[in-house]
């Protein structure tokens, strides 16, 4: 069933109380989400961009408190992370690629209520790096400004137990993730199933 709050043209009209249209749907998009460079927001391009990959997202709009980020069309759960050098603000150095990666309680929308064990919710990790580190040429909309690793939940268990985040470096030592290109996403989540 379609929530009759959400939208997906961007031409609705936001009226005032006498029903006179002050600005549209798609002027909050632009203003709002436009800055691809904000770590909070290029975490949600990421996931946007491995459903691109996967054939598209997986269902109209993401919804925020899902324990587990895109579903493939034969059901495998995935979780998406991204880090990045560069961020929204002023840097006197470039950041840490760290991803977070805790154990959760699952939150069920249907029943609005938290499971009852902590677990790495998904079948699968898609690490995503934004991999820029000048800011006049950074754009998050290249693919090839991006690497992406791909990794069972599983193999991510076995290796980090409950570590809570993990670094680059370290995730490449101990989980060995397949490192592919956009256009190399659908394979590796298939093969790594």
């Amino acid at each position: 069933m379609r929530s009759p709050s959400l939208r997906s043209r961007g031409e609705e009209q936001i009226r005032d109380e006498h029903g006179v249209p002050r600005g549209s749907l798609l002027g909050f998009w632009r203003w709002a989400y436009s800055q691809t460079l904000d770590n909070a927001l290029r975490g949600v391009l990421a996931e946007y961009l491995v459903g691109l990959a996967l054939g598209g997202p997986d269902r109209d709009a993401r919804v925020e408190w899902d324990p587990y980020d895109l579903t493939t069309p034969d059901g495998v759960k995935i979780e998406v992370k991204s880090t990045a050098y560069l961020q929204s603000w002023a840097q006197k150095r470039k950041s840490t690629l760290v991803f977070n990666i805790p154990e959760t309680n699952a939150w069920d929308s249907a029943t609005g209520s938290w499971g009852l064990s902590r677990a790495r919710q998904s079948d699968m990790y898609v690490f995503c790096v934004f991999n820029a580190v000048e800011p006049e040429t950074a754009d998050p909309l290249d693919m090839t400004q991006w690497d992406f690793y791909v990794a069972p939940t599983s193999r991510v268990n076995a290796a980090l137990g409950g570590q809570k985040t993990v670094v680059l470096s370290s995730l490449k030592s101990r989980v060995a993730p397949e490192k592919v290109t956009f256009t190399g996403l659908a394979d590796a989540v298939r093969r790594a199933v």
